[in-house]
């Protein structure tokens, strides 16, 4: 399953969770209006890469009660000390993931009636897990300060979390006893890490301490369950023969020229010199072209990177994955994004940058008692927002017979198109509308592709 958010002002966060399959391929094309100016020269596929994308591959499971089982047991002497933290702070993470989710719905409503039965529901399910974590305090002292930092940043998180439902909510006054509740709730949070001494007096009383802490405690929730990564560009060898190659070829060419002007003058002259220097010319102007071409032919269709993933614990590999990134027309698409795409004038004059992916998992090296991983990719758009024209349109509206000319800001709307391929069946099309000014992503919305995900809509032309 493939999902699209926006992670703060300008930027999108893309997450996949891999299937029980060891392999899963990914693509995802962004259709950029051509208004933009964007191409390779302004921008370059190493340039988004490296500046625009930030990766993050982390243990994962569905069943969202298993890494909490794992820590009891672990508790009880049924597994050790290492797969306890494993284990909970993967159940911790998962929280925070969860808990994230369902407040950014709710937050999106901000101008919208909010019903309370959702917020109920939210309430409700985040004081269960915190409940079902709390039954369980180990008792061996190394893994009882472990369990303390979880709970301690949990507890803040979800006042957080809280709040921000409460800043969010309409003024009406049918909503001031749910964020009475809501108050309430987050001070009973505060009275539980006082209680506990999680925090001491001048954390507690500094808002940028306890914020600085609570981020190293965040840290340490991460670092057990999120995969180091070695990241590898490739072709670094062909680049070196590419341009020995080119150069040699080049040096051929002007060696021969040079015999021949030599038999054709017969001694040095100051036409032999001319000739010299401009035959040079040619070989600097040509020797780079050529170099490019060659790389090209012998780079396409080659993945770009390799990512090496590796247990944290262990340190042992558990996977890799090879990337592509590149600039591409419309008529070079496959027939399936052409289809969901439509076709339009403005097409015409987009500009298209496909990504793509290959991963491959070791899921028998994995900590016991996980077969999946997620990946949450972060892909920033400020390099797009920086191409795009400052100010408003103005707009002549006409009310009760009176002109009145209003400010339009200026936004641009990116496709984003995506491929999964997890090899256990069909492949899954997505397809999102992303609303863009200057400042911000206005909206995501995605748009139903029912009719490509059905394998048989395509016999039907």
């Amino acid at each position: 399953m493939l999902t699209v958010d926006k992670l703060d002002g300008i930027t999108l966060k893309i997450s996949h969770a891999m299937a029980l399959t060891k392999k899963s391929n990914l693509d995802l094309y962004f259709f950029i209006p051509g208004e933009l100016g964007l191409t390779p020269d302004v921008l370059t596929e190493n340039e988004f890469y490296y500046n625009a994308i930030t990766q993050k591959r982390a243990y994962y499971s569905d069943k969202t009660l298993l890494p909490l089982v794992h820590s009891r047991l672990a508790q009880r002497g049924g597994l050790s000390s290492t797969q306890y933290r494993v284990s909970l702070s993967l159940f911790a993470y998962q929280y925070v993931i969860a808990l994230d989710k369902a407040v950014v719905q709710l937050n999106k409503h901000d101008n919208e009636s909010v019903t309370t039965e959702e917020v109920d529901a939210v309430i409700e399910l985040a004081l269960d897990i915190l409940k079902k974590l709390r039954r369980s305090i180990p008792y061996e002292e190394g893994l009882k300060r472990y369990y303390a930092n979880i709970d301690n940043y949990l507890s803040w998180y979800t006042g957080q979390r809280f709040l921000s439902l409460v800043a969010h909510m309409p003024r009406d006054g049918e909503y001031k006893t749910l964020k009475d509740r809501l108050i309430t709730i987050v001070e009973k949070e505060v009275a539980h890490r006082k209680l506990n001494n999680y925090n001491s007096k001048g954390v507690r009383d500094d808002v940028t301490r306890m914020s600085n802490k609570m981020r190293l405690l965040r840290r340490l929730i991460e670092h057990p369950i999120i995969l180091k990564e070695r990241t590898t560009s490739l072709g670094k060898n062909v680049k070196r023969m590419v341009k020995g190659l080119a150069t040699g070829l080049v040096m051929v060419f002007v060696t021969m020229t040079v015999i021949v002007a030599r038999d054709y003058w017969g001694e040095i002259t100051i036409s032999f010199i001319i000739a010299m220097s401009f035959i040079y010319a040619l070989r600097e102007i040509f020797k780079d072209d050529l170099r490019d071409v060659l790389w090209r032919w012998f780079r396409k269709n080659k993945p770009k990177w390799l990512k090496r993933y590796i247990d944290p614990t262990t340190n042992k590999a558990v996977g890799q994955k090879y990337e592509w990134l590149d600039y591409t027309a419309l008529s070079k698409l496959p027939d399936s994004i052409k289809r969901i795409r439509k076709k339009r004038i403005v097409q015409r004059e987009e500009q298209i940058l496909h990504y793509r992916s290959q991963v491959e998992m070791s899921t028998s090296k994995f900590m016991s008692g996980y077969e999946e991983t997620r990946e949450s990719m972060v892909v920033s758009l400020r390099e797009l927002t920086r191409l795009m024209d400052k100010g408003s349109d103005k707009v002549y509206m006409l009310n009760n017979g009176q002109v009145s000319r209003e400010s339009v800001e200026k936004r641009h709307l990116i496709n984003l198109i995506a491929k999964e391929d997890n090899h256990n069946g069909e492949p899954k099309y997505y397809r999102w509308k992303i609303v863009l000014n200057r400042n911000k992503i206005v909206a995501i919305e995605p748009i139903t592709v029912e009719e490509i995900n059905n394998p048989f809509s395509l016999l039907k032309e």
